[in-house]
């Protein structure tokens, strides 16, 4: 028994530099195995470029407002009293992500800076950890009183989650598991004095249940998992005494296997339903796949943005009914977009099914890509689909929880990129200029590199170098937009259908240099929505690859954004421009109609036909993670077309 143990704990843990961002390589519910981050290197190109600027700008501009705001103070404040504490209850979570960020960026290349503050920050993290194992900024001193008494507001479970999650990145990029172990302990605490019989715990803000089935997989000891299904349970609903608008609002606190839609904080419900995942594909628990399913039908059928964010609703940072997806009231928060990038990754690694690898190319081509400017160092907390002006990027919230989260986001970019699977397959998700340097499941090593326009231009060049001729299945995303791909193997057509939003199963020896050469339908497409999305019918969106578009108030030559229709005929031109933004970049040309005159002018009700667009007017479209680089100005995605 002791020999099986030991051989699975190892198995569980494998070595720190193979690990993923989720280690799925044990789970035994997982068809996809994720590759490391450090597996991928992103060349010249999109994602490079927007890497460097978050390594480079972001990450060290963010942690000078993180000291000037004193945040970081907070943990300084345990052996020096004399700092105050600043801040929100929750700010030890914006500093964790910060941290996890930083550690993502090493893998990816070398940053002494970030590195060296990294450890001062691990340092600190460690000195300051009461010996039960317990540490959280907020509740010390007067309130020490309030641990775990206030569970639906007080963020002590969920800023844990985040420090776990800091603590998995630091060792996959070392081997240091100090800040690992010293979570580990604070989990241990917890499960002596809470649980059934115990003090009951809650999760009010989830992120601590996907938290927790990573450190399983890392330790294979199965009590952080058992914590996890507690936390799902509901058991503790009656003592805790759980009304059903908080339970609603918490997406916390009664079974999960009990929910049939996603409802209330859009974040919590998200983080809460990819924790769930991440307990399926651990257990195969039937319930829970169900729930998932369901919720998943839910979100992609009434409640998902055409960018592939969520949250319609302001107040609480809430879903809302069936439907209502409006556009300048959006909320849209970016830490929901990722939320649902997430969320969609468990469901593809239980399933190999493209259709979520095509709402995790939504959100991260524009949900949550929009999130972070250009220059890396202003941020946008919701992303409207519409503005009238207002501003929307900001340098600094004291509410921190998006900028950090897109700078994980990114930095980890590359450990989405691919999965392998049993049959000695290797998964390509997403296409950008990268090299690969893995292994097969077979144990085989295998090189690869690409060198495409994507995703600006359809062009992908792919060369497989494995050490030797080997059988592999490569299995390649056709994408949901491309509708008539072409796909070659060394300059030879691929003879049978590959049909859009589904994986191409190439299964042969492959050699080392062969070429696939793929070309993809890069034809601008028009959106429509749903009739049911009262906001946009009538109107449509516009969508090139992986891009929405939006009309932004400098490229209308004077015409209010809302004053302009489409017209349904004129083509849409893609036209490289450098002189937009920094770097190269493609906009949409058209030409569309605009109303005789501005409709703030015009009587708000009229008998008869409202006034028709009769002037033409050239446009230009611009992605829609670009919006508002240049300045506020009113912009919308979604446009009304003429008959």
């Amino acid at each position: 028994m002791k020999l099986w143990f030991a051989l699975f704990t190892v198995a569980f843990a494998a070595d720190w530099k193979d690990q993923a961002v989720i280690h799925l390589e044990s789970s035994p519910h997982a068809l996809l195995k994720p590759v490391p981050v450090r597996a991928v290197t992103f060349t010249p190109g999109f994602w490079q470029s927007r890497q460097k600027v978050t390594a480079e700008s972001s990450l060290p501009s963010l942690l000078a407002l993180l000291e000037q705001n004193g945040y970081i103070d907070n943990f300084r404040r345990l052996k020096n009293k004399d700092l105050p504490r600043r801040g929100p209850l929750y700010t030890d979570s914006d500093v964790y992500k910060w941290m996890e960020a930083a550690a993502w960026a090493l893998h990816t290349g070398p940053h002494p800076q970030l590195e060296s503050r990294l450890n001062e920050l691990i340092e600190l993290v460690l000195s300051v950890q009461e010996p039960s194992g317990y540490l959280n900024t907020w509740h010390i001193g007067d309130r020490e009183k309030q641990r775990f008494q206030l569970q639906e507001t007080n963020h002590e479970l969920y800023c844990l989650g985040h420090w776990l999650q800091a603590g998995y990145a630091v060792y996959r990029y070392n081997g240091d598991r100090r800040l690992l172990d010293a979570g580990a302990k604070f989990v241990d605490y917890l499960l002596t004095i809470g649980g059934p019989g115990k003090q009951p715990l809650l999760t009010g803000h989830p992120e601590l249940e996907l938290a927790l089935a990573e450190l399983y997989r890392i330790t294979g000891e199965k009590k952080y998992l058992d914590f996890a299904a507690y936390l799902f349970s509901g058991v503790e609903k009656d003592r805790l005494k759980i009304t059903p608008q908080r339970a609603s609002y918490m997406f916390s606190g009664i079974p999960f296997t009990s929910r049939d839609k996603f409802e209330g904080h859009a974040v919590r419900a998200l983080y809460a339903a990819t924790g769930a995942a991440d307990y399926w594909l651990e257990t195969g628990d039937a319930a829970y796949k169900k729930t998932l399913d369901t919720l998943w039908r839910d979100l992609v059928s009434s409640k998902m943005f055409v960018t592939g964010g969520v949250g319609s609703r302001a107040a609480g940072e809430t879903f809302g009914d069936a439907y209502e997806l409006p556009n300048r009231q959006a909320y849209t928060e970016s830490c929901a977009a990722i939320a649902n990038w997430i969320f969609q990754q468990r469901l593809l690694a239980g399933s190999g099914n493209a259709r979520y690898t095509a709402v995790m190319e939504r959100a991260l081509y524009n949900g949550i890509n929009s999130g972070m400017s250009l220059s890396g160092n202003m941020y946008c907390y919701r992303n409207p689909l519409a503005s009238a002006g207002e501003k929307i990027r900001n340098p600094w919230y004291n509410t921190l929880c998006c900028p950090p989260n897109l700078q994980r986001t990114f930095m980890s970019l590359g450990g989405y990129f691919y999965s392998t699977s049993k049959d000695n397959g290797l998964w390509l998700h997403f296409y950008d200029s990268h090299r690969l340097d893995w292994r097969l499941p077979s144990g085989a090593a295998i090189k690869a590199e690409m060198k495409t326009g994507m995703p600006w231009r359809g062009d992908v060049q792919y060369t497989l170098t494995p050490a030797s001729a080997t059988s592999m299945t490569l299995h390649l995303r056709i994408p949901e937009w491309s509708l008539q791909t072409k796909v070659s193997i060394n300059g030879v057509p691929y003879p049978g259908k590959v049909a859009p939003n589904t994986y191409l199963a190439l299964k042969r020896t492959w050699k080392p240099g062969d070429v696939v050469t793929m070309s993809f339908d890069m034809t601008p497409h028009r959106v429509a929505a749903n009739p049911r999305v009262p906001e946009t019918y009538g109107k449509v969106s516009i969508q090139r690859g992986p891009f929405l578009y939006c009309l932004e108030q400098p490229d209308v030559n004077g015409a209010s954004v809302f004053d302009i229709f489409l017209n349904p005929g004129a083509p849409l031109n893609p036209v490289t421009r450098k002189d937009k933004f920094e770097g190269e970049i493609t906009v949409l040309e058209s030409r569309g109609l605009s109303l005789p005159a501005p409709a703030t002018g015009a009587a708000l009700y009229t008998y008869g036909q409202p006034a028709q667009p009769i002037k033409p007017l050239p446009l230009t479209l611009v992605p829609y993670y670009t919006f508002n680089n240049r300045g506020d100005a009113p912009f919308t995605v979604w446009l009304p077309q003429t008959k």
